[in-house]
């Protein structure tokens, strides 16, 4: 739905400690390009956050003072799991899409929209090791890069994001507006190897990663399993 050029779009992303940073500063490379639009990063406090990495953000305005989006950008990462049952953030999350034109969720920002209950009966995608989760929350899991599903973006693994935003540039202000954001960030990407997804990456390497993610991938299934049941999916044995 390609809005009017000459409505400001107020488009507005969430930041908490332990994100992913790229799941934020991906689109908000693209996004903060759009023509005619603000981009605001909100947090329930003006209190700077740190990525699951050690990069400070610093949020612009508490959620209570954030004006009605049109776009909410949701991200995720290690510090998702944590907001799972956090009523005011999962609170403004729903407000905000109540109203708002889009909601584009990026890698496991997604469990985060199904924790709202914004997913049931919508194709969604997210980061590879939390795929398996999206149908605790009702969704209809959709194995690619970006899924569009009427008002719900979603991409999946962090520089997923990237990919996400330009399409939704192009959904907000059309194919050449996205085209020059593209050029004007110089996105064309050649990856030195061709391990970016599990169908591609060498059986030890997805081993490995795996691994590292075995320890929160355990603690999302719970969560999800839990807030399933809450919504009225109860599948014990996705996942296992």
């Amino acid at each position: 739905m390609q809005i009017d050029p000459e409505t400001h779009l107020h488009i507005g992303a969430i930041v908490f400690p332990d994100m992913d940073q790229a799941d934020l500063t991906g689109p908000f490379e693209v996004l903060s390009r759009v023509p005619n639009s603000t981009f605001h990063v909100l947090w329930k406090q003006l209190t700077p956050v740190r990525d699951i990495k050690g990069l400070i953000i610093t949020p612009q305005k508490t959620f209570a003072d954030a004006p009605q989006l049109n776009v909410l950008v949701v991200p995720g990462g290690f510090g998702q799991e944590a907001l799972m049952d956090d009523e005011v953030v999962l609170n403004f999350i729903r407000a905000q899409a109540k109203a708002a034109d889009y909601v584009f969720s990026v890698c496991t920002g997604a469990l985060l929209c199904g924790a709202a209950g914004l997913l049931q009966g919508i194709k969604s995608t997210t980061h590879w090791a939390a795929f398996q989760l999206l149908e605790h929350f009702g969704a209809i899991p959709t194995k690619a890069r970006v899924v569009v599903d009427g008002r719900h973006l979603s991409a999946a693994g962090v520089t997923a994001g990237i990919d996400g935003a330009l399409r939704l540039a192009q959904l907000l202000r059309g194919e050449a507006a996205a085209q020059i954001i593209q050029l004007s960030i110089e996105y064309a990407p050649e990856p030195p190897f061709h391990t970016g997804t599990p169908d591609t990456a060498p059986p030890e390497v997805l081993e490995r990663a795996r691994a590292a993610l075995q320890r929160i991938t355990q603690a999302r299934l719970a969560t999800a399993q839990r807030i399933g049941a809450r919504l009225g999916h109860n599948l014990a044995s996705v996942g296992h």
